[in-house]
Formats: structure tokens, C-alpha cells, sequence
């Protein structure tokens, strides 16, 4: 691959709608601190409006010609840079056809990977993501499995061949979404190993998932975490009640239920009553809301439809944070939960534990009607929403427990 020229070079950008000051960063490979010196009129307090101009100071670049055979993945690894920083430096490039001949600006690299989990990750991040990692690994599909309040597709990630079923979700709670990238990078990182028959902490990913298939459902609550990670606009269609329910406050860092106010992990069908009178909520609002029913909201539908159909030998539930393990509901368990639980907290330095006095979450519900091994799992330590500066602690935690989830069910047979 020959360059044509190189240089430097400061891009024009205009906001769009759901940027955020890590998101442009994100997408250009620069940091927010050169973002903020090159563009005196933002803050990082505030929110972005769309159709601002911004200027990009990219650094040096390269213009590349394209040749036959190329693909943006096969680009985006030659220059060591994201696909998503190579799409965004080429405005209107199609990323699924690219043309022979065809000049690129390459701005300078320094990150390989689909997944990239260096600024908020919601909808957009995934459905771009699911589409690329399905592209590039046969071992992966995806999915509908339902929709949100809001119409957004509820997608799930299937991976594996083998007769024992495993599943892991993320982000029920809204402002727990970096449990999104996080169940999303283990996929690529297990897809990967299995493709180039690598070994990941010492698995051979290959022939784990000739035993395992996994089912992850990566981001269950997409309405809630879009409001956590930009706030509340204007136009947004349910303006005027989420301002209510969230005590005229535009910000909703701390919201953790889905946009009617659901906290949609007490939306399930265990001791559901007795979770309602625990709770005392007055009604919707950003957190412990357990609607007025079990499994009015189409998000917890969307799961538990999935549970239903596939019959998982295995769930993980990722919360954040606190460093624990949950695997007991109210004697329903299985005798191997608790050898399970230990085996996933030594892998991944979280304690297990025993819980008491919580009902109606999916995990409870699972083992409740399932008598099977299921698991909530707190992610991390400190105040939700974790920093996404976390992210590669996190992740040296939650790989090896996932990873450990997966060997404990191909063993049981």
C-alpha cells in the first residue's frame, strides 16, 4: 500500500446529533484536549448542538489511492487506525463498497479493533459494530430479538456451534453502559481467537465453542442510555414527562431506567409483588420503578422472549458496579451455582455472595423458572456511570469470568 502524499491537516466538522465531546475525539483518533484547544467555543460541561462547526486538528495524514481488493477492515489494520476514524476523516464514503481509484485521507493511527470503547458506546456504536464483526467473522449473526419503547432494535450476538447454551446481557440499567463495550469487545476477542485459532488467557476459543454457543444481548435498555450518555433534548418526543420524572434536571448521568421510567431489572415475574412494596416507589422515574406490572415493557419482554425460546443452561446478568457476584434466589438454585460462582469470582477477583432481599430481576426469574445457573454480576468499583477510563481495568476483570462462565457449562454435561 503506497501513500500518495502526506501532510498535515485541520478538518471541518459539523455536530451531529447524539455527538458528544468523546464521540468526535473517538472518531478522528485525537484526544479531547486538542479537540477543546482547537475549538475555544465548546466545554466539556455542555451539551454539543447539532450543526455546530467544528475544526479537527488531525495531525499528519496520508492520502492513499485504493486498490482492488481492498476492504476498509484490511485498510484500517495496514494504517493501524479505527474503521470508524477512517470513515469519519472520508465524508460520504460507502465503508461496504469502496471503489478502485478511489482517494482516502488515512489521519494518523494507533488503534486496530471493531469495538472501540474510548468514548460513550449506545445504539449507533453497536448496530455499526455488530454489522462490521458479522462481516468479518462467519462464527458471528445477529439478531432482533425485539424492539425498545422508542422503536430501536433490541439486537442479539450469536456465537458458538456447540449444544450447551450461554447467555450474557448488558446495560439493563442505563447508566451502567460500559457493560455494552465491554460484553462487546469479549465477543470480538473470542470471535477472533476462534478464527485465527488463538488461545485467549490459555482457552482454546476454537474448541470451547464446538461445546458452547453464546447468546449475548449486549445492550437491553438502548432508549435509557442514550438519555444517560447525551442528556435531554429538546425535540426529544417525550420531552416534556422525562423533564418531570427527572426533577427538571437536563442531565441524567444517574438515570438508570428505560425512557417511560421502568427500572426494567424489576420488571420480572419473581416475587414481582414483593419487590413493589421493597421498592416504594412512588411511580416512574429514573430509578427502582417497577412498572405496574411484570413485563410491560418490551425490553424485558425482548429477554425473556429470548430465554424462553433458546432455554440457556447459563445467565449472566452485567451490572455495574461493586465487585460482586450474585447466584442464589431464594433456594431455586442449583446445587452447582455456588461451585460456579466461586470459579467466576477467582477468575475475575470479585467475591461472591449470597443475596437476600431482592426480587424480580432477570437473573431471580431465570433460576426461579429455570432451576438453572444464573448470575448478576457487578462490574467495577466506585459511582455509575464508571469512567470510561476504567474500561481496560474492567475488562482484564470481566474477560476471564466470562470466559470461566462458558468452560463451567461445557464441563456440565
Amino acid at each position: 500500500m503506497r501513500p500518495l502524499q502526506g501532510g498535515y491537516l485541520m478538518l471541518p466538522y459539523v455536530v451531529q446529533q447524539g455527538d458528544t465531546l468523546l464521540r468526535i475525539a473517538r472518531r478522528f483518533e485525537v484526544n479531547a484536549a486538542s479537540l477543546l484547544a482547537a475549538n475555544p467555543q465548546i466545554s466539556p460541561e455542555l451539551q454539543l448542538m447539532p450543526g455546530l462547526l467544528l475544526s479537527i486538528p488531525t495531525g499528519k495524514v496520508t492520502v492513499y489511492c485504493v486498490q482492488p481488493g481492498d476492504t476498509i477492515i484490511r485498510l484500517a489494520g495496514a494504517f493501524s487506525l479505527s474503521i470508524q476514524a477512517l470513515a469519519a476523516a472520508n465524508p460520504g464514503l460507502d465503508p461496504r463498497q469502496l471503489v478502485t481509484g478511489q482517494l482516502l485521507i488515512v489521519p494518523s493511527g494507533g488503534y486496530h479493533r471493531i469495538v472501540d470503547a474510548r468514548a460513550e458506546y449506545g445504539h449507533v456504536e453497536l448496530m455499526e459494530d455488530m454489522e462490521m464483526l458479522e462481516r468479518e467473522y462467519p462464527i458471528l449473526s445477529k439478531s432482533v430479538i425485539g424492539h425498545s419503547v422508542m422503536g430501536k432494535p433490541i439486537y442479539a450476538l450469536r456465537m458458538g456451534e456447540g449444544e450447551r447454551k450461554v447467555h450474557f446481557n448488558a446495560a439493563m440499567h442505563a447508566n451502567e453502559w460500559i457493560t455494552t463495550p465491554l460484553l462487546m469487545t469479549f465477543a470480538e476477542d473470542a470471535a477472533q481467537a476462534c478464527s485465527l485459532g488463538e488461545m485467549i488467557g490459555g482457552t482454546d476459543m476454537r474448541s470451547l465453542l464446538k461445546e458452547v454457543t453464546v447468546w449475548f444481548v449486549p445492550l437491553v435498555n438502548p432508549d435509557g442510555v442514550e438519555l444517560a450518555q447525551e442528556g435531554l433534548r429538546r425535540n426529544h418526543p417525550h420531552y416534556a414527562t422525562l423533564l418531570q420524572m427527572n426533577r427538571q434536571s437536563h442531565r441524567f448521568s444517574k438515570w438508570k431506567a428505560n425512557v417511560r421510567g421502568v427500572d426494567l431489572n424489576d420488571q420480572f415475574p419473581a416475587f414481582w409483588e414483593e419487590e413493589v412494596e421493597r421498592r416504594a416507589a412512588n411511580g416512574p422515574g429514573p430509578r427502582d420503578f417497577p412498572g405496574i406490572a411484570p413485563l410491560t415493557e418490551p425490553e424485558a419482554q425482548a429477554l425473556a422472549n429470548l430465554t424462553k425460546k433458546e432455554q440457556f443452561d447459563l445467565v449472566v446478568a452485567l451490572h455495574t458496579q461493586g465487585g460482586e457476584i450474585y447466584w442464589n434466589y431464594r433456594g431455586y438454585e442449583p446445587p452447582e451455582s455456588e461451585r460456579i460462582s466461586y470459579k467466576l469470582a477467582q477468575a475475575s477477583g470479585y467475591k461472591s455472595v449470597k443475596l437476600r432481599g431482592s426480587d424480580a430481576g432477570y437473573k431471580d426469574w431465570f433460576i426461579q423458572d429455570y432451576r438453572k445457573p444464573g448470575f448478576t454480576v457487578e462490574v467495577g468499583y466506585g459511582i455509575n456511570p464508571l469512567p470510561i477510563e476504567s474500561f481496560p481495568d474492567l475488562y482484564d476483570e470481566i474477560r476471564p469470568l466470562l470466559i470461566a462462565a462458558m468452560e463451567a457449562v461445557a464441563c456440565d454435561k
